[in-house]
């Protein structure tokens, strides 16, 4: 008898603990936390840039020549005109000696065609009172035919003799204006051998050293303006749709990791990589100015959105989300059970979290972390709502 008694013990035991397991596991409450609506909610979108320079130039001497004077040095700043460096100018300075000697000689041959008119108009009027008196004398038959032709022609000859010294005036000018020319053409040539800073700016980067003889365009010194200094950031095309001109940004420099600095959007390219599939967003950076180093790598973070009201469920708590449409399946607890529900998202944390914009009725919760055991139509209770 006591054989038959310890089985059906046995059995009812096994039964009360399968008839445990079933209840925890199939029909106890699962104990769930949801989303509660946050406020406030600054919406941003992450990015990596290097700092960079709007206005960066490459200069140099627009002559062929040997250095022979350098001024400056990488890292030092300059106010425009500053002179920076010199080439050898000795030739052309003879150059610019012998225009102004032509200069002189030209004004002496005007001046000397001038006094040449007055001595031909002086000659002139001579010659024609002359003729005048011999061609009254020929009308009263006083002398001969000859003689009055004579007096013609050389009042004739004297006239043409003035009119060569204007001539030769017109020219004599022509080639003054010419040797200005010429005076100013040198000046120029000589003023090239000299190379000015064109704005005030920072010395980047000394590409020649004295007594190199560079070539007309290769680059002398690179230069930048320190006011158009800025970041260039890349972001994603997907987070980038959100970003105008005026967002807020805050920029971190690898090379000072604990100050972040405050800046704007400035420009947003047009044209995307199409490789790394990024758009190319340049920021102003305030208080960046002070210490630059072009090319250091900078993190962004442009503030594209802030939230007055929103709810926010864990990417990690959507099935089959769709990053591009922007929509998915969150878990909701509707009348004390799961259920699932597709809902559209509108923005995304950087801590991986989504707004829901649409999908939801009222009076339903969200699920922010998917417990196991986790099926559709049983019953649940919430555990503690999180706090905004």
């Amino acid at each position: 008898m006591k054989k038959p008694t310890a089985k059906i013990t046995a059995l009812l035991v096994a039964a009360i603990i399968g008839a445990g397991a079933w209840y925890v596991t199939k029909q106890r409450p699962l104990v769930v936390n949801v989303a509660v609506v946050e406020s406030n909610i600054p919406i941003k979108v992450f990015g990596l840039g290097t700092v960079e320079a709007r206005v960066l130039s490459k200069i140099g001497f627009r002559l062929s020549n040997s250095i022979i004077q350098l001024n400056v040095d990488e890292g030092q700043q300059v106010r425009k005109g500053d002179v920076l460096a010199r080439l050898d100018s000795t030739e052309h300075q003879a150059r610019l000696a012998k225009s102004k000697a032509g200069i002189l000689s030209a004004n002496a041959t005007v001046k000397g065609t001038a006094a040449a008119i007055l001595k031909a108009k002086a000659v002139l009027a001579k010659k024609t009172q002359t003729n005048r008196r011999q061609q009254e004398l020929y009308i009263k038959r006083t002398i001969s035919a000859e003689m009055a032709e004579s007096a013609k022609l050389e009042q004739d000859i004297a006239q043409t003799d003035l009119n060569i010294s204007r001539s030769n005036l017109l020219a004599a000018k022509a080639t003054l204006a010419n040797s200005r020319a010429q005076l100013k053409l040198e000046e120029v040539v000589l003023g090239q051998h000299t190379l000015r800073a064109p704005y005030d700016a920072v010395i980047v980067a000394r590409h020649m050293e004295l007594g190199t003889v560079v070539k007309a365009g290769e680059p002398v010194f690179t230069l930048v303006d320190p006011k158009s200094v800025w970041v260039l950031g890349h972001i994603s095309e997907s987070r980038s749709g959100l970003i105008a001109l005026g967002h807020p940004v805050e920029i971190r420099l690898r090379s000072r990791p604990h100050e972040l600095f405050k800046g704007e959007v400035q420009r947003i390219d047009i044209e995307s990589d199409r490789v790394t599939e990024e758009r190319r967003v340049f920021f102003s950076c305030h208080g960046c100015l002070d210490k630059f180093n072009l090319g250091e790598q900078a993190e962004v973070y442009v503030t594209t959105a802030i939230l007055e009201k929103a709810l926010f469920v864990p990417e990690n708590a959507v099935d089959d989300f769709d990053e591009r449409k922007m929509v998915g399946t969150v878990w909701i607890l509707m009348n004390d059970t799961l259920q699932r529900q597709s809902v559209t998202f509108g923005h995304r944390t950087l801590d991986a979290r989504l707004s829901i914009i649409s999908g939801l009725s009222k009076n339903v919760k969200v699920l922010t972390r998917l417990p196991k055991l986790l099926k559709q139509g049983r019953s649940a209770r919430i555990a503690q709502e999180n706090n905004p």
